[in-house]
């Protein structure tokens, strides 16, 4: 049985229009342990006085600020999180190449500003970009919205990247050099079970049977495209009428690999609404919203959009790999706040995001009848 080049969910001619959305998480004020010098970046950006800082709440891993300025147009700015960071994360110039190397062929990236690489401004590297003004969805949308925008949404979002995978890598030399060769998926695999290993804390699980498991039966990779690595509805900024995709946000991860594992990324975040309730509780995009798809649906209409077959078998692998993958980044998190390395309180939840993930690989391998 395949999942491939069926019809599935197809975009939608024109945009209906939503109920105009409002921003569920706005920027709010500075965190005392996440504050920075605006002075020094305002010197270093030579572009007057800063008016104001604040700080977006959304993410958990590189910290993001809006910068307002008293005169022009206000800018975001980009920088690594305090303690202790896995080898190669967190690399403020290698994200700020990545955009602007992929701006002229894709339009969904912001303009960048400027990469600072001086520790000595802010006490570490970052990058400044310009902000691109819309709606962030968070876990749930401020007001309801009808089925058809929904669905919409649905299709833009995937027709976003599909055309990411579709970007001809060979023809910009400084995205080319992302790419590693055949083995991405290997590397994958053999690299998020060492990074697991080095954040456990003592209540880590015994994850060996799901890692075992996922380093037998990995394929081989399927081709080697731009992939964002994180792409999910709220690293989107979406057109607050109509929710279109107007950007595409967080390209920390970025890198050229697998698309297949992209995907399988991209949905294990993707929580429907009659997952079982311990996954429902770290839902943090709004994918119970009635007209949403599926996860088969999404699959099904990246298979359709692209001509690429996923046999259903393979799928098993794609799916618990990107679910294993996700716990390992929430495992790093809560490492720096078991550690101490935070006091964010938001952080305290992963901890028990870790074990969920775990027990839902498990179902997956056992309904497969593939683990006892």
């Amino acid at each position: 049985m395949h999942i491939a080049s069926s019809p599935g969910p197809q975009a939608a001619s024109s945009k209906p229009t939503a109920t105009r959305q409002v921003d569920p998480n706005p920027a709010r004020p500075v965190r005392d342990e996440d504050a920075f010098d605006a002075a020094a970046v305002a010197r270093w950006l030579r572009r007057g006085p800063i008016e104001e800082v604040r700080q977006f709440a959304g993410g958990a891993s590189n910290l993001t600020y809006l910068l307002r300025f008293e005169s022009g147009p206000d800018l975001i700015l980009r920088r690594p999180p305090q303690g202790t960071r896995a080898s190669g994360a967190h690399d403020m110039g290698r994200e700020y190449d990545v955009q602007r190397a992929l701006r002229p062929v894709f339009p969904y990236v912001p303009e960048m500003v400027g990469h600072c690489q001086d520790d000595s401004v802010i006490g570490s590297q970052f990058y400044v970009m310009e902000r691109v003004e819309g709606l962030i969805p968070r876990t749930d949308f401020a007001t309801p919205i009808a089925a058809d925008a929904t669905d919409a949404l649905c299709a833009d979002a995937l027709d976003v990247l599909v055309a990411l995978h579709g970007v001809d890598v060979t023809a910009v030399p400084e995205l080319a050099r992302l790419g590693k060769g055949d083995g991405y998926v290997a590397r994958q695999v053999s690299g998020w079970t060492r990074r697991f290993a080095d954040a456990r804390t003592a209540e880590t699980g015994d994850w060996s049977d799901v890692t075992d498991w996922l380093a037998v039966h990995q394929p081989a990779d399927v081709g080697q495209v731009l992939i964002h690595n994180d792409y999910r509805l709220d690293n989107l900024v979406l057109d607050p009428d109509t929710l279109a995709v107007e950007a595409v946000l967080d390209w920390e991860m970025a890198t050229v690999g697998d698309p297949f594992m992209d995907l399988g990324s991209a949905l294990a975040y993707w929580v429907e609404a009659d997952d079982d309730p311990l996954f429902q509780q770290f839902r943090r995009q709004p994918t119970t919203t009635p007209g949403m798809w599926t996860r088969a649906q999404l699959v099904e209409g990246y298979c359709a959009r692209t001509g690429r077959e996923l046999p259903a078998e393979a799928w098993l692998f794609y799916e618990v790999f990107g679910l294993f993958r996700l716990a390992v980044i929430a495992q790093q998190i809560w490492y720096r706040y078991a550690n101490g390395q935070t006091t964010n309180e938001a952080y305290a939840v992963f901890g028990p995001a870790v074990a969920a993930l775990e027990e839902r690989c498990r179902r997956l391998l056992r309904d497969a009848g593939v683990i006892d």
